[in-house]
């Protein structure tokens, strides 16, 4: 026994021996900077980039065996010696592991890269620098397969080279790395500083863990260094996920992804907080693909805008991605948050590396917007304090990063129901819509009576909120965003409300570009009757100009007046008129001072509540005669037609032919409304035109005596004192008619006389001189 452990120990020793004189050998008689010229032969054989080698090659023997390079650069084929190399490093390390070469195997216990640099750029056509690369890459892809197939696959039995590679690295380490990424493409540079890269034991045959953390920094525009802008986004990242690796297939699994960053926005003083996780990431690239399972995004996003709190969000989905088609397909997606957000469908992206679009399905499940919009301060003031309670809408989704399209749009809202096409732009600046609905109660959504200051409101909308700030709070509509506006809308619907009016059967189309909008057609049932109209709002000058044509056919004046003022109307029967108006402006007292245009106005089949005109008329020819009515009359003048033509100018509006057709009489006069002060003067007179058909016996001398009336006073005010009989032009037009009669009684006992007198003459002077002297005569009292 004895014998044997110290033939065991001398064993060992001459082993020992041999090894440190293989170690005074190689350190002595071998430099290994005689293997540099090699190396960049081989670099430039496979991937066509010329390597410097600016340091010195070492050896290290203890406590591991291995080789150290210093600050190496390659640089593409094409690259000036004095330019940015394509990439470099400080220092780079490969160590041995002694154990398994003492078994015949080489096993790489260590890989160390310090100062890592990469410069990737792409063009204005979209080239990368690194295609070329690439390409060269790809041509030697066989070689490279075949060198790391037997250590992917073991050793191969048919082939012995006495020793067995074992690719079992013990840790794989990449410190301070750096890489910048300038796309003149897209006009913005990316810069990942701090890159820390560390895995241990890496197989290709089993997985091993890998983590990494960078920070990221994207600037706009390529000359930002020159501009000193603050870099868009900057980006604290770390990740941990677990590697499988399939070099020999390309195809390659990481399993337990998980990938957490924190991020500060240019302008913001708060940090943003997104991670992601994943149960299985592949990448597959033979195939080109890419593909996430049990995908989710978790957010928490802090903004002014927000409030104070934070907003999280949560975004569950798999991906499916094709990474030569540039294309991806998002499915079973899951958007929740905060007061029952959920958002879900599916997404097919594509063209992604340049202009990323989308089409897919999406669903909104009902919520409430009120919380959304009150947190993001766009909650308007609204007449009903449920508006916007109950919300939801399943659609077809497509686009880009500039535009939308929900092309089968289903949308509940507050208890209405919209089908149709919904179509527009981000930043606001197109929208198109053809939708049908069942009921719309627009005055829910505008502001209260008595709001004051709250213009804006009504427009605090993504796009336009930005162009409203510079209108005044009184202003109906943002000019600004209109005059931008490309306008293509089509909205049906089966009832409408505003302005505490319904409107029945709504047909409405506007189109608008260039700075000019226009109202194609409006055409609604109202009041028993309908309604239709066109117009144009031109917005190219300053101030606005309006355009109307309306059309009203007989509309139920009294359920309108009824509604409006809601009190019995002073006026029934059915309305119809047309004509066109103009005005400019952009408040409701501009508009009015500036009304002008024509109307053509009829009342049909009416009367007029509170007064009975024929009794008037009555009434007064009776007592001119000396005489008293007693009878009953009716509360109430019924009429035929009104009619009157309406000139506008400048927010005054006056009528020289009102008409009031009634039975054996008529009303005719003419007035002004001034559209401002609401103030009007109407001065018409009541004559009898067919004795026979009156309401009483009248003596035929006072069918050419009218009867005035004045109205007089204010829209808003009492109208049981607005007209009244005119009893001073009442007595001028009585001391006309009399003078008139007496002219003519006086006029005729002359004649009488002259004729007498004639008669005489004729006797004495002849026939014909009389003649002449009764005509002179009678010219004088005609």
């Amino acid at each position: 026994m004895r014998r044997l452990l110290r033939t065991l120990l001398a064993a060992i020793g001459v082993l020992g021996l041999v090894m440190v004189g293989a170690v005074v050998y190689v350190t002595t008689f071998f430099d290994p900077n005689d293997l540099k010229p090699r190396l960049v032969e081989v670099v430039r054989e496979h991937s066509g980039l010329e390597l410097s080698l600016d340091g010195p090659l070492s050896w290290s023997f203890y406590p591991r065996l291995g080789v150290g390079v210093e600050k190496a650069e390659a640089r593409l084929p094409d690259q000036a010696d004095d330019s940015t190399p394509f990439a470099a490093f400080s220092h780079a390390e490969v160590s041995l592991a002694f154990t398994p070469l003492l078994r015949g195997e080489i096993a790489i216990d260590g890989l160390t890269l310090q100062g890592l640099y990469l410069d990737l750029q792409r063009d204005a056509q979209g080239e990368g620098n690194w295609e070329v690369l690439l390409e060269r890459l790809g041509e030697s892809s066989e070689e490279a397969e075949a060198a790391l197939a037997p250590a992917s696959a073991g050793p191969d039995p048919d082939f012995d080279t006495g020793l067995s590679v074992a690719l079992n690295v013990a840790s794989v380490q990449v410190q301070d790395g750096e890489v910048r990424f300038r796309d003149a493409l897209s006009d913005r540079e990316l810069l990942f500083e701090n890159v820390q890269v560390s895995g241990s034991n890496v197989n290709p045959r089993r997985a091993f863990p890998v983590a990494s953390s960078f920070r990221l920094t994207a600037h706009e525009g390529l000359d930002w260094r020159e501009q000193e802008r603050e870099p868009r986004l900057v980006s604290e990242s770390s990740l941990e996920v677990r590697v499988a690796l399939g070099l020999a297939e390309g195809r390659h699994q990481l399993e337990g992804l998980s990938l957490e960053t924190v991020n500060r926005l240019a302008g913001l003083d708060s940090e943003q907080q997104a991670n992601l996780t994943g149960a299985e990431l592949v990448v597959n690239f033979g195939e080109g693909s890419l593909q996430l399972e049990e995908g989710q995004l978790d957010a928490s996003l802090t903004h002014p805008s927000l409030g104070e709190k934070a907003l999280p969000l949560s975004l569950a989905f798999n991906l499916d991605a094709d990474l030569d088609e540039q294309s991806a397909s998002l499915r079973d997606l899951s958007l929740t948050g905060p007061d029952a957000l959920t958002l879900s469908g599916n997404l097919n992206l594509s063209n992604l590396a340049e202009a990323p679009a989308y089409t897919g399905q999406l669903r909104l499940a009902p919520l409430s917007l009120r919380p959304w919009l009150a947190r993001l301060d766009m909650m308007p003031s609204m007449a009903n304090g449920e508006a916007l309670s109950d919300v939801a809408l399943t659609s077809p989704v497509s686009g880009d990063l500039e535009r939308f399209e929900l092309a089968g749009l289903t949308l509940v809202l507050d208890g209405s129901t919209f089908t149709g096409r919904l179509a527009g732009q981000y930043d606001g600046e197109r929208l198109a819509a053809d939708l049908q609905g069942d009921r719309l109660d627009v005055d829910s959504y505008l502001p209260p009576p008595g709001a004051e200051n709250d213009g804006a409101s009504l427009w605090r909308l993504p796009g336009i909120r930005r162009v409203h700030a510079a209108e005044a709070d009184d202003a109906l509509v943002p000019t600004q965003w209109l005059s931008a506006l490309t306008l293509d809308a089509h909205l049906t619907l089966s009832e409408l409300r505003l302005a505490g009016l319904d409107f029945q059967d709504v047909d409405l189309t506007l189109e608008g570009r260039d700075g000019r909008q226009r109202l194609v057609a409006f055409e609604s049932r109202f009041h028993d009757g309908r309604l239709a109209a066109s117009g144009t709002l031109d917005l190219r000058e300053t101030p606005a100009h309006w355009q109307l044509a309306p059309t009203v056919e007989r509309v139920r004046l009294e359920s309108l007046l009824e509604t409006l003022e809601n009190a019995p109307a002073p006026l029934n029967g059915r309305f119809s008129g047309e004509g066109e108006l103009a005005t400019r402006g952009n408040t409701l007292m501009e508009l009015r001072r500036h009304l002008g245009g024509n109307l053509d106005t009829r009342i049909e089949e009416g009367a007029i509540p509170g007064i009975n005109i024929a009794r008037e008329l009555c009434t007064t020819a009776a007592a001119l005669e000396g005489e008293k009515l007693d009878r009953e009359w009716r509360d109430e003048t019924r009429f035929e037609r009104i009619r009157a033509t309406l000139r506008l100018d400048e927010g005054t509006a006056r009528s020289d032919d009102l008409l009031v057709t009634l039975p054996g009489m008529e009303v005719d006069g003419k007035g002004e409304l001034d559209l401002v002060s609401e103030q009007f003067d109407l001065r018409a007179s009541l004559r009898l035109v067919d004795a026979q058909n009156a309401p009483c016996e009248v003596n035929p001398r006072l069918e050419r005596v009218p009867l005035p009336v004045r109205c007089e006073g204010q829209l808003g005010g009492d109208s049981a004192e607005w007209c009244r009989f005119d009893r001073q032009a009442f007595q001028g037009t009585l001391a006309e008619l009399l003078r008139n009669e007496l002219s003519q009684r006086a006029g005729e006992e002359v004649e009488k006389r002259l004729e007498d007198a004639a008669g005489k003459i004729d006797e004495r002077i002849g026939e014909e001189a009389g003649k002449e002297l009764r005509d002179t005569l009678k010219g004088l009292f005609n």
